[in-house]
């Protein structure tokens, strides 16, 4: 599979003496895309809410030379750490070991176009969530019933994105357009809130509703008990709702890649509370070096968490950066 870059919030590697101070983990790579020298980074900070729960993973060379993984983990609940571990160590290789190239795959047009590779990483993909939720399930020595993480991957192939995510962590696209640096977001937060989502959720017999003193936060709750309020509409783990509309089918998408696409940055939602998607992509295009660029990101949303909401306990913030061209020497027309 190449080389892989991949670290739990419960571990150090290689860090800093000044990261190990701040009780973060530090990821550093190069040559993550074929041909390319420092062009992503990845960084995370735990918040204030106790154990660091989210995990990052960076290949190379996954699978071929032109392919890079990129994955965000947030875990959730008492035991979200291990989740968020186990699916952070296991799913890349699943994803590969679905991928079939001899699958047949239907030549008729449909909403994901003809491309026979896309379709071949979404049935491998589709297939190795659904496999690795059931190997969370397995796991003797951890109670996922009201635990579970979020995964955002984005797979680069040549000048193909495939985009997978499940929960709310979130993957965003800068581009250049006149001059600009301009987010696209490439997948949706998968919340309760969203229609089609509490649609299911409620045919399945599970409860859709917001607290009085958040009444800006859709959670999900058992048919006859409040419990467990989980805020988003789909994970691995959570398996108390499993049978109450929780699944973990991914949302998948395609992005054709331009000579615009500048930068691809995945974060968990500690990041996307206090920071905009403009905002991010602001900061990663400012950054000194490419290297820099998510560690900037966790700065600035740490920073905004505290001016922002200086009575409530900041949540843990994971970025991975992984920029598709060197940046240019001199940047101008910057959004803000």
């Amino acid at each position: 599979m190449g080389i892989c870059i991949s670290a739990e919030s419960s571990v150090i590697h290689g860090a800093p003496e000044e990261a190990r101070d701040e009780n973060v983990t530090v990821f550093k790579a190069s040559n993550v895309l074929s041909g390319s020298e420092g062009l992503c980074s990845v960084y995370s900070k735990q918040g204030s809410k106790g154990l660091n729960q989210d995990a990052a993973t960076l290949c190379q060379d996954y699978g071929t030379e032109d392919a890079a993984f990129c994955g965000v983990f947030d875990g959730h609940g008492r035991n979200g750490h291990m989740v968020s571990k186990i699916v952070n160590t296991r799913l890349s290789s699943l994803i590969l070991n679905q991928k079939n190239p001899n699958v047949k795959v239907d030549t008729v047009e449909d909403d994901w176009g003809s491309n026979r590779n896309f379709k071949e990483w979404k049935e491998a993909i589709t297939c190795a969530f659904g496999v690795m939720d059931k190997e969370v399930k397995l796991q003797e020595n951890i109670d996922s019933s009201c635990s579970g993480t979020t995964a955002v991957v984005v797979i680069k192939q040549g000048e193909d994105l495939v985009i997978a995510n499940l929960g709310d962590s979130r993957a965003v696209l800068g581009t250049v357009s006149d001059g600009e640096i301009i987010p696209i977001q490439l997948t949706t937060d998968m919340k309760p809130g969203l229609p089609r989502e509490a649609d299911r959720i409620r045919s399945c017999n599970g409860r859709v509703f917001a607290l009085r003193e958040e009444p800006h936060i859709q959670r999900v709750w058992l048919p006859n008990e409040n419990s467990p309020g989980l805020a988003m509409s789909r994970a691995f783990g959570d398996f108390m709702l499993k049978e109450h509309g929780i699944i973990a089918t991914p949302d998948i998408s395609h992005h054709a890649l331009t000579s615009s696409d500048q930068f691809v940055v995945l974060a968990s939602d500690g990041v996307w509370d206090v920071l905009s998607n403009g905002e991010v992509s602001s900061i990663v295009w400012k950054a000194d070096t490419e290297k820099d660029a998510a560690r900037a990101v966790v700065d600035a949303a740490t920073a905004t968490w505290k001016r922002k909401y200086p009575s409530s306990k900041a949540d843990d913030c994971t970025v991975i950066c992984l920029f598709l061209k060197k940046k240019p020497l001199h940047v101008v027309g910057l959004t803000g």
